[in-house]
């Protein structure tokens, strides 16, 4: 049995995170901003740099998974805690690791996003493609860029390029479900985007082989292997709850309520897959999307 440590614990993936360490005999250590004397929880505060080195003993592995959640208008000051939150405190863990004062984690785990390749239209993307351009490109760029005190301390590092998670306890598929249940679903801008997306659990399964598997480190495309279009996702959608999807949304009224962010997440496109996931043993439970939705919607 060893330890692991997680930030961003009552989030979506860090909660499912924690109780599937659990489930299979680990001990969780949360990582939180709250004040706690508890044995099981280890206090930090990324905006102050505030991180007890000792706190971090005995830990054998750490998962950041924490940043402020990039849902809401883009203004000036909401950018910079997007920013901020996942540059300052990945960088603060990687320091804190590599000068503890015995054994550090062999693996660090960080999250980053597909958001790293911009709106790249048709293109293929995989592990070795180019950064692309835009806001949400240069925050994951920085975001892997700030394991660096962790890679020169020989830790493994391993940048999870997350896509679009599917589950109805949370993200993208639980905002989207009550417009489709009242047969109020359709395609937003075009409906030619490209959806990069992964279950829940297929997430939760790739987190828990990359902190077993020594030989990957670096990053990796955290998506099933078959992505869709908008298009495609809303007509599965549609099928499967035996609703209509007429709804359109345009270009326009998603600029006009969302600003830069629609352009950056809404109507962006990233058709994203694995290279290096392929060469591994790792299988996806999900990797085709209408048998993801039926199992996500009927569960």
């Amino acid at each position: 049995m060893s330890c692991i440590a997680i930030t961003g614990s009552s989030g979506l993936i860090g909660h499912a995170l924690t109780n599937a360490l659990a489930t299979r005999g680990e001990t969780v250590r949360r990582i939180i901003r709250s004040s706690t004397t508890r044995k099981d929880v280890i206090h930090w505060d990324p905006v102050v740099g505030e991180l007890d080195v000792d706190s971090l003993e005995h830990i054998h592995a750490t998962v950041h998974l924490a940043g402020e959640p990039i849902v809401g208008r883009w203004t000036a000051a909401k950018k910079k805690k997007i920013y901020d939150s996942r540059i300052k405190s990945t960088a603060l863990l990687s320091s804190a690791l590599a000068r503890m004062r015995h054994k550090p984690p062999t693996v660090l785990v960080t999250a980053s996003a597909i958001g790293f390749y911009g709106n790249r239209g048709d293109q293929w993307l995989d592990e070795d493609s180019n950064p692309g351009s835009g806001f949400l490109a240069d925050t994951c760029l920085a975001w892997e860029q700030a394991t660096k005190a962790a890679l020169q301390a020989s830790i493994r590092v391993v940048n999870l390029r997350i896509g679009v998670v599917l589950s109805p306890r949370g993200g993208a598929l639980r905002t989207m479900l009550p417009a489709f249940r009242m047969g109020l679903g359709g395609v937003i801008g075009t409906g030619r985007q490209w959806v990069s997306w992964i279950s829940l659990d297929d997430l939760i399964r790739l987190i828990l082989f990359v902190i077993d598997e020594d030989s990957i480190s670096g990053p990796i495309n955290a998506v099933a292997p078959n992505p869709v279009t908008n298009r495609q996702l809303t007509k599965a959608m549609g099928r499967i709850l035996h609703r209509p999807t007429l709804c359109a949304v345009p270009n326009f009224a998603l600029r006009l309520a969302f600003g830069s962010l629609a352009d950056e997440t809404l109507l962006a496109s990233q058709r994203v897959r694995s290279v290096r996931l392929k060469q591994t043993p790792f299988k996806f439970h999900h990797p085709e999307l209408p048998e993801a939705l039926q199992c996500l919607l009927k569960s």
